[in-house]
């Protein structure tokens, strides 16, 4: 992508975390932004005001549900042009499965994989129009291992992983490629309800010695947007080594 400046790029979750850094290493590309997040709006408007004064860019913040199809068609009536979807918006759930009740198996499922549904369905076209296109997907380790106490999770990151992989066979004829990160323990909110020794074990475990950062997950997403075209269909793995 040679010329950065007219590509535009919607990542969802933005608000914080992987989001939010990705948002960051893309706005200093010069990539357009449209951001979105579902509760944080007030931290989602401010990141947007400072990418678009630090880096020249346009940055549009959009309150969004993304497990909620009607929410996600209104998202895509101010879209016209996209050439990169990061689907990062996700919501984990820690308990045993006989205490989980469906609403809360529904809620992980909706954020986590029905969201990309309901974007790719909309980003294709657009993304067909210009004969290519990135799809990147944020998902986990435990898409690949499975975890204990994190099986709603663990079956959306499952399916998300999949997903990518067909995704990317139809498209590939298209020259849009999809992909996905694998993401280990990464220092977001996401992991704040670990104690801090729950957290120290983690890293006892992990050979890098230390937790992942958004910064170092968000430079990755924005390297695989910006990979020659053959590299689709592929789960990437960012762990320190741990699995």
């Amino acid at each position: 992508m040679e010329q950065k400046t007219q590509y535009t790029a919607l990542i969802t979750g933005a608000s914080r975390g992987i989001g939010r850094a990705a948002a960051e290493v893309f706005a200093a590309q010069g990539y357009s932004l449209i951001l979105t997040c579902k509760n944080s709006m007030d931290s989602l408007r401010e990141t947007a005001r400072n990418l678009e004064s630090q880096y020249g860019i346009s940055c549009r913040a959009v309150r969004t549900d993304m497990g909620c199809e009607q929410d996600v068609e209104q998202l895509f009536t101010q879209i016209s042009s996209l050439d990169v979807l990061v689907n990062n918006a996700g919501v984990a759930h820690i308990g045993l499965l006989t205490d989980m009740t469906p609403e809360q198996w529904h809620q992980i499922m909706a954020v986590n994989l029905d969201s990309c549904f309901y974007t790719c369905r909309l980003a294709v076209p657009l993304m067909l129009q210009k004969h290519r296109g990135h799809i990147i997907n944020v998902s986990s380790v435990w898409g690949n291992q499975g975890a204990s106490m994190e099986v709603a999770y663990s079956a959306s990151k499952g399916g998300l992983n999949a997903f990518t992989k067909a995704l990317a066979k139809e498209l590939a004829p298209s020259n849009i490629q999809v992909n996905a990160i694998a993401c280990g323990v990464i220092d977001t909110h996401m992991n704040s309800c670990l104690s801090p020794a729950d957290l120290e074990a983690l890293k006892n475990e992990i050979p890098a010695d230390r937790l992942g950062t958004a910064k170092e997950a968000a430079e990755l997403i924005l390297q695989i947007a910006q990979a020659p075209p053959y590299m689709t269909g592929q789960i990437i793995t960012m762990d320190g080594g741990w699995y």
